[in-house]
């Protein structure tokens, strides 16, 4: 049996995702629940498990491509398909049988054996190019008399039976218009013509028979315009170069029906790739000539970007600047320091401001709220999930501590390094990044000491911490040096007034210059 596995929804609202890489290859052996592809989609790397036991007969996509969610991406033969039939052999599979005993096995231009395909009436032998072939042109493979060795199916022999079925369509049409008749242009004059027959990858002739050009003419010449008057084409082919932008005057061809220019979708398609690769050159040439690099905007980086274009324009963002002593903190910290190596467990100034936070939260829950525009509600949220967000190779992702009030200090140092460990790792799961009432972002750890930073939508505020400098103080009416770190309060002002981050931010410092006080939070 034939199993074709669709590309799964790993996660709530993933439309596509990128097949980072293939770890099986055609005809290898799987077993059910073995890895065969990574997935890169929003904002984790998957992978992909196989669901049987079997062989893999086919793989549908490639590294790099992006694929929509339910896309077929690979299909399976399960085990036990190679068994021998209870059917009597047809002269196609005893002719496939000698020749596999003979060693006569004939293969594709890239090397891929050809493969025998279950039909009602017996199989049919036939390279994987020409089963694509066959399924994007709607032919029933089974249908088909192979003109190859024992009956081997074609490129050409399914391109053959496209024809003739558009063919046998025309001839049976009820329709009293010709089958092609002439489209006017605005001045009245014969613009070309439309054929029903429509066309195959394949061109032909006005008798029918294959062009002795063919479609490899036409590709050669597709990258110069014919710029003709007047084209006569299938409506669905005039569409083909409508919906790529093409001007079907322009595309090159050797055919001609009744005097006249004769274009076939091959030859549309052939046109527009080569004029898309014409602007790929040209675009690699001159990055090469300013010494540039083109990297493609999707997986992670373009979720990141649509993520924050959507928190910036749809929520008004106001940042609220301010500096705080945090001279007893970095002592503190120093203090505790020795006792959380002990446990294995790195102590960054993140949890302690983590847990200023949490206390500042409570005391100003609008800040640990959302906006539910669809029912004009602000919901505060009595829980506690602070986002840490974190720089990795593929771009910002943000990890979620829950429930960060019930933690200690060095519980949540723990679980955060962890967090941010399997964030930069790309191992960590979409669950563990969801679900965040308030978010931290540290630009200090490379320097920065203010920031602007982007509200992680659809929360409403956004704390960024500055680098730690030395800066001079007035203490007890002295000029002393002291410790100082930058915070940074982006806020949605639709909720959030700005004297509320004012006063949030205030509460935050309190707890930072006197980190004492965290000892009293529950």
């Amino acid at each position: 049996m034939v199993r074709e596995f669709e590309l799964p929804d790993v996660g709530e609202g993933v439309a596509e995702g990128e097949i980072v890489d293939w770890l099986v290859e055609e005809g290898d052996a799987v077993e059910e629940d073995q890895p065969v592809a990574e997935v890169e989609t929003d904002k984790a790397v998957v992978d992909v498990p196989s669901p049987v036991d079997g062989s893999v007969q086919e793989i549908h996509a490639e590294a790099g491509e992006m694929v929509p969610v339910g896309t077929v991406i690979i299909t399976f033969a399960e085990e036990g398909d190679e068994a021998t039939s209870t059917e009597e052999p047809t002269e196609t599979d005893a002719t496939t049988e000698e020749s596999a005993a003979t060693g006569d096995v004939e293969t594709t231009a890239e090397g891929t054996a050809d493969e025998e395909t279950p039909t009602a009436s017996g199989r049919v032998f036939a390279a994987p190019s020409a089963r694509r072939l066959a399924r994007e042109l709607g032919v029933d493979i089974g249908s088909i008399d192979g003109s190859g060795p024992g009956g081997r199916v074609s490129e050409h022999d399914v391109q053959a039976a496209a024809d003739d079925a558009t063919g046998t369509d025309e001839e049976e049409s009820d329709s009293p218009e010709p089958a092609a008749t002439r489209v006017e242009d605005s001045s009245g004059a014969n613009a070309g013509s439309t054929d029903s027959a429509g066309g195959g990858a394949a061109q032909t002739s006005s008798t029918g028979q294959p062009s002795a050009s063919g479609s490899a003419s036409s590709g050669a010449m597709a990258g110069e315009s014919a710029d003709r008057e007047r084209t006569l084409a299938a409506p669905a082919t005039r569409k083909l170069a409508e919906d790529s932008g093409i001007d079907i005057d322009a595309v090159p061809t050797d055919e001609e029906r009744d005097g006249e220019a004769f274009v076939t979708p091959a030859a549309v398609e052939s046109y527009a790739e080569a004029q898309q690769a014409a602007q790929d050159a040209d675009r690699k040439a001159l990055a090469g000539a300013r010494d540039e690099e083109r990297i493609p905007y999707r997986g992670v980086r373009r979720t990141i970007g649509q993520q924050m274009a959507e928190s910036k324009y749809t929520a008004p963002h106001v940042t609220h600047h301010d500096e705080v002593d945090v001279t007893a903190l970095v002592e503190a910290r120093t203090d505790l320091k020795e006792l959380a190596d002990e446990q294995e467990i790195s102590l960054s100034y993140m949890p302690f401001v983590m847990k200023a936070c949490v206390a500042a939260l409570r005391e100003f829950p609008m800040v640990n709220s959302m906006l539910d525009e669809e029912a004009e509600e602000i919901v505060q949220k009595k829980y506690y999930n602070i986002g840490v967000a974190t720089a990795t190779d593929a771009g910002l992702m943000v990890p979620v501590v829950e429930d960060a009030d019930r933690k200690n200090m060095l519980q949540l140092a723990s679980e955060m390094n962890e967090l941010v460990e399997k964030a930069r790792e790309r191992t960590i799961s979409r669950d563990e990044m969801q679900g965040g009432t308030f978010t931290i972002t540290n630009v200090g750890a490379i320097g920065g000491e203010y920031a602007t930073p982007i509200v992680n939508h659809p929360e409403v505020a956004i704390l960024a911490l500055g680098a730690i400098k030395e800066k001079p103080r007035v203490v007890d009416g002295e000029i002393v040096p002291r410790k100082v770190m930058t915070l940074s309060l982006s806020i949605d002002h639709r909720v959030i007034d700005g004297a509320i981050a004012a006063q949030f931010t205030n509460r935050v410092e309190e707890f930072l210059q006197n980190p004492q006080r965290l000892l009293l939070e529950a």
